[in-house]
């Protein structure tokens, strides 16, 4: 399906039902039906934006709108939207605990935590951040510094830093599950899965994948984790009840997302401005 020039940066709310995707020139959030995908509507935004969250199921989105470093928040029922300031060049945004946003703001080499529309934190962060997540219960952030080739998780709650590891040879987006990150090494061909352990990060194994991996969305409801493969122009699945599998995409995938409630995949190629879904076969017990 045809959904805009650029697309890149994907979230479905499981309340509305609704797929986000940014576009870009002009900047917009098409909003997809993501049942029966069909675009239901389109909302401007201040500046372009690579990266979509939600603050909480039923919206509002999140989406960092560098140019215009601002912090576009976008109600999903059709009220106007809230431009808040966020450093000088917003990159991603993760929701935490407390209903903390957690933004990166790449010039800077920080990380701004917003609460109620305003700036309450800017913290320290690995040189270049790029990717920023939060793990399922808010409790630790994890941000990814690209030029440094590192990855630091913070305390949800008091803003503190737990530790940093290494993240491979160009790490550039993070997911995340109960207590573990994974980081895309889009320069080393791989995965890194991180576990949180008392104070401090370790990596639990590195998983290669080729292809140039780049997007990336976890299904925490099936202990999916999706990452597209921009130069092989598929997306793999990795489980740990399934060795990996990948399945073909559109031409440059690199967005994915998945619908928390199904477990329908979207893949969005920013070469071709088109949109594709699939429905994965289900998961076994026991194995593969």
């Amino acid at each position: 399906m045809r959904i805009g020039n650029k697309p890149e940066g994907m979230a479905v709310d499981p309340d509305t039902g609704l797929l986000a995707v940014g576009l870009k020139t002009p900047n917009r959030v098409a909003l997809v039906d993501a049942v029966s995908p069909r675009v239901v509507g389109r909302v401007a935004l201040p500046g372009p934006t690579r990266h979509l969250a939600l603050l909480r199921p039923g919206g509002p989105l999140l989406a960092p709108a560098e140019k215009a470093a601002n912090l576009v928040e976008l109600p999903l029922g059709g009220r106007p939207r809230r431009d808040l300031p966020a450093g000088r060049g917003p990159h991603d945004a993760a929701s935490a605990t407390g209903g903390r946003v957690w933004v990166t703001d790449e010039p800077e080499d920080r990380v701004i935590v917003i609460r109620d529309g305003r700036s309450i934190r800017a913290l320290d962060a690995p040189i270049e951040p790029d990717g920023v997540a939060a793990t399922s219960d808010g409790r630790y952030v994890a941000v990814v510094g690209a030029a440094e080739r590192a990855v630091r998780v913070y305390d949800g709650r008091d803003f503190e830093p737990l530790g940093q590891a290494d993240a491979g040879l160009g790490p550039t987006h993070v997911a995340a599950g109960r207590r573990l990150f994974f980081v895309v090494d889009t320069r080393g061909d791989a995965v890194l899965e991180l576990r949180v352990r008392g104070h401090d990060l370790a990596l639990e194994r590195r998983i290669p994948l080729g292809g140039i991996p780049y997007g990336v969305a976890f299904d925490r409801r099936r202990d999916r984790l999706w990452v597209t493969l921009t130069a092989s122009n598929r997306v793999a699945e990795l489980s740990p009840r399934r060795q990996l599998q990948t399945f073909p995409t559109v031409r440059q995938p690199n967005s994915v997302a998945v619908d928390p409630r199904s477990g329908r995949v979207f893949v969005a190629s920013r070469a071709a401005g088109t949109l594709q879904w699939f429905d994965p076969p289900p998961l076994q017990s026991g194995g593969p």
